[in-house]
């Protein structure tokens, strides 16, 4: 067996125990004993997290091809105050497809029991019961597949696989003209265009906002071009006008925008080739020939169409006119794939899951919605990024007042209102609040929403789109804003403790059976260490080649965030393969740390493997 197959250590596997109780099972509890003789696949997710969408999407060919001997179980645990909620948790299981079982963890039990430390983290279980991987971050379905072709073949010898149907109920399937609506859009004719992303269509509604003229779309998964009952999306969300007259469309897990014309309702591509950005591949160029990563919403700013790239935390622009062929071009306009929330010039900026995009109404301003930093933020027209509201990945509530101590909860949408101040679908508060530039003054124009997700302008009403209660609500803008109580709140995860001084951060990789680590172009290994506050870390910052550090810990901080982002590449280790597959393996944490005398001396990670020190 390959020296480097993650399946030395024999860790008995932690019950799995969530006080919200199980999900797509028809009601039945389970327990690890009723799994024993299935390989079992944890998928620890919330469902804020771009990265834990992507593996959703990631998972679905392995569960499809290994049906009768794998049981993927989604360990939902929260980051967010709302994605405690059971209810959220039965919406987010609906909207986003998940065909499997998912215990509600809402306390976090479970994540404490597997010493979790990352959004998403898949643990592998053995048909015996025993821990075998665990996998932190993206693309790694090749090499848990590969592990459960091991352990199939390896436990069918044995006796101890167990074939058959799993533990998955499907829920009953819900009528209605809309189901979790993502963004709308006010069409020159005065009717509204909504993204109805869980049936993967678009829909025309009259002005009234209920009657429906048209659906665009087959209502199946798929990145198909032609008219409006041929053409296929998934998942789309963010809607925005061209100068032409058509709509540009942010189809997001098809990674891809397309262009609709609203005369004959036909749907083609613009950018994107359907494949998700990976980190190595290209950052711009021809629009049908550069890979995306989940656009969530699109604008047209400074005669581009600007696109909130959610899954790599960047903002990138399509730009029609472009290209020798005439086809566009795309590119990186800001970010550097980093998670956070940094401010500066655009190739310096930090962002974390941009959702919406609105410009103001002097045209002088793109209002960005970051959904995980629960900030409002904007870019000037030379690039630079600023805050307008919101501290970082881990503060968030419900408080209003001055911008710098006002709070949201995990915004998606931005809209500019007609006096220059801009409406936000503070989407987990369930509130509409507003921001004046011109007095700096956060406040609330209604509560009592579920889930607002984007919110369009039409004439003295705003438009709400309410994407957990399947509508679209007419709000009159009121002359004084709602008032509320406030509330903060801090992420659920406990800080980890640590000494000061030195610390040894070691990030876990061991690469996939059959499979070697990729030098034949230099190091296949990357780094990346910071802080908040940024005097956290006297030494050890910085980016480089090996996965294990010394840091250095300032003992007059208490508290902070490490910020480790480590990327490793593997590739298939078999000399008569003339060309090899290759494999990127990705992962950002944000470790909270809290400084104490008694505290540990070394930070495991795991990127692929078990830590095993």
């Amino acid at each position: 067996m390959n020296h480097s197959t993650p399946r030395r250590a024999r860790v008995r596997a932690p019950e799995l125990v969530g006080k919200g109780g199980w999900l797509n099972t028809g009601d039945k509890q389970y327990s690890l004993a009723d799994l024993r003789g299935r390989v079992v696949v944890l998928d620890f997710w919330t469902f804020c997290c771009i990265n834990c969408l992507h593996v959703l999407d990631e998972l679905r060919e392995l569960e499809e091809k290994h049906r009768d001997t794998v049981v993927v179980i989604g360990v939902h645990s929260p980051k967010f105050v709302h994605e405690a909620e059971h209810e959220a948790v039965v919406d987010a299981v609906e909207r986003y497809g998940v065909e499997h079982p998912v215990l509600d963890d809402p306390e976090l039990a479970t994540w404490k029991q597997y010493a979790v430390r990352a959004w998403p983290t898949l643990v592998v279980i053995d048909p015996e019961g025993y821990v075998v991987a665990q996998h932190a971050g993206e693309g790694h379905a090749h090499a848990i597949e590969r592990l459960v072709e091991e352990l199939e073949a390896e436990h069918a010898a044995k006796g101890t696989l167990r074939r058959g149907d799993g533990p998955y109920v499907a829920p009953e399937s819900v009528a209605g003209d809309l189901r979790f609506p993502g963004k709308a859009l006010v069409l020159p004719s005065g009717n509204l265009l909504v993204s109805d992303t869980t049936r993967h269509q678009l829909v025309e509604l009259e002005p009234d906002g209920e009657t429906v003229v048209r659906r665009i779309g087959s209502g199946a998964r798929g990145l198909t071009d032609g008219g409006p009952g041929t053409a296929a999306f998934n998942e789309p969300q963010g809607l925005a006008l061209l100068d032409d007259g058509a709509v540009v469309v942010a189809d997001t897990v098809n990674h891809a925008l397309r262009r609709l014309d609203l005369a004959d309702g036909r749907v083609t591509t613009l950018a994107g080739t359907g494949r998700q950005w990976w980190r190595g591949s290209a950052t711009e160029g021809p629009a049908r020939e550069v890979d995306l990563s989940s656009p969530w919403d699109v604008a047209v700013f400074g005669g581009r169409v600007w696109i909130a790239m959610a899954g790599v935390h960047q903002l990138w622009v399509y730009d029609p006119a472009g290209g020798a062929a005439g086809g566009g071009t795309v590119g990186v306009a800001a970010g550097t794939t980093n998670e956070g929330l940094v401010d500066g010039p655009a190739a310096e900026a930090w962002f974390a899951q941009p959702s919406g995009l609105a410009v103001s109404a002097d045209g002088q301003r793109l209002w960005v919605a970051d959904s995980e930093t629960s900030a409002l933020r904007w870019v000037e027209p030379d690039g630079s990024v600023h805050t307008a509201v919101g501290t970082g990945l881990f503060d968030f509530g419900h408080r209003d007042g001055a911008a710098g101590q006002a709070l949201l909860q995990h915004p998606l949408g931005v809209t500019a209102l007609p006096d220059g101040s801009v409406a936000v679908s503070d989407t987990y508060n369930h509130a509409l609040r507003r921001f004046d530039p011109a007095t700096g003054e956060v406040t609330t124009l209604a509560t009592d929403l579920r889930e607002p997700s984007d919110a369009v302008v039409v004439g003295p009403d705003v438009v709400v789109v309410e994407s957990a209660r399947h509508r679209l609500t007419r709000l009159r803008l009121p002359e004084e804003a709602v008032r509320v109580d406030a509330v903060a709140h801090r992420t659920q995860r406990a800080a980890t403790e640590v000494a000061p001084g030195a610390v040894r951060l070691d990030v876990v990789f061991q690469a996939p059976a059959g499979q070697k680590l990729d030098t034949r172009y230099g190091p296949s290994t990357r780094l990346l260490v910071s802080s908040t506050p940024p005097e956290l870390l006297l030494r050890g910052g910085g980016a480089g080649t090996e996965l294990s550090r010394e840091l250095e810990l300032n003992p007059a901080v208490a508290e902070g965030v490490l910020h480790v982002s480590a990327m490793a590449a593997s590739c298939d280790d078999d000399a008569d393969i003339e060309y090899p597959a290759c494999h990127v393996h990705q992962q950002d944490w944000g470790v909270p740390v809290r400084l104490t005398p008694d505290g540990e001396d070394r930070l495991p990670l795991v990127l692929a493997g078990m830590d095993e020190v």
